[in-house]
């Protein structure tokens, strides 16, 4: 029987010593819907088993790469990370279907395979399964707004970088609950517009502003509460300003924020704020 709890011990502690020194970006895969999922896993040293997990997905035809703008925060509060590999879709691009003109016809179910990635990775790299977060850029981010309005039960909290809420989202789809959102858009983004793009003259398909985007997850949130900061971007050359709204007051606590980058083009905004621990402040208000 020593002999028996001596072996657990050794394998307990050799398990976690390989789960903690796993530092460096590495690829793995899973089958999903007949196709080969390539992602990257980032678990940086000193990463313990049931530790939170953020999923962070990549832009219109940018594959995902193993470095992102959650890295630094990553390695400072101790999570994991993964960074899937979207799909080609039938113009050769790299994405996620979000139902863009150009994917008309792509039979890609993104919920459905996008929670089996989840509940994969939480499971294999032993990961919290209460504690799941998605962050995306652009397409990304519209793959946040897509995933909060299904009835999917996995991620936590979303935050979305110069997303947007497809028009075909908004009026076919209503969120059976209340979740946590936060947009940082800048208003000088003319890939996707802060005005919106009703008429498709960008040719993304059509799209609501941002403005009536957040108002959606504020009325659904029944948040009653507003604040207001404006403070100088990172770059003091560059023009630009953030306004942060946050909304809050509503009844299951979920509330959604609004960064407002003022002159700001489309990007991730690592120029202009400390987006990773912005991200992950918002994140880990939601944690178990």
């Amino acid at each position: 029987m020593m002999k028996v709890l001596k072996k657990l011990v050794l394998l307990s502690f050799f398990s976690s010593v390989l789960f903690a020194s796993a530092s460096e970006p590495f690829m793995d895969s899973l089958k999903i819907q007949g196709q080969t999922r390539r992602f990257w896993m980032i678990i940086p040293d000193g990463v313990q088993q049931n530790a939170p997990l953020v999923f962070v997905l990549h832009g219109y035809g940018n594959p995902g790469k193993k470095e992102t703008w959650m890295t630094k925060a990553a390695e400072k509060h101790k999570f994991a990370i993964c960074i899937p590999c979207g799909w080609k879709d039938p113009k050769g691009k790299p994405s996620w279907n979000v139902g863009y003109p150009s994917q008309k016809g792509w039979k890609v179910d993104e919920v459905a395979g996008m929670e089996k990635l989840a509940k994969h990775v939480q499971k294999k790299y032993k990961l919290s399964k209460e504690n799941t977060f998605l962050t995306g850029m652009s397409n990304g981010g519209e793959m946040c707004y897509l995933l909060a309005y299904s009835k999917q039960k996995t991620f936590k909290a979303f935050a979305s970088l110069s997303g947007l809420t497809m028009e075909w989202i908004y009026r076919t789809m209503d969120a059976p609950k209340p979740v946590p959102f936060f947009e940082i858009h800048g208003t000088a983004d003319h890939t996707s517009e802060w005005t919106g793009d009703l008429e498709n003259k960008g040719g993304w398909g059509a799209y609501m502003a941002v403005p009536i985007s957040i108002g959606y997850w504020i009325a659904k949130n029944k948040c009653e509460k507003e604040t207001k900061e404006r403070v100088d971007g990172l770059n003091k050359s560059n023009n630009r300003y953030i306004n942060k709204y946050k909304y809050s007051g509503g009844p299951t606590g979920c509330q959604v924020w609004l960064y407002e980058v003022v002159n700001g083009p489309h990007s991730w905004f690592d120029k202009d704020i400390n987006i990773g621990e912005e991200v992950w402040s918002f994140f880990s208000m939601y944690l178990k």
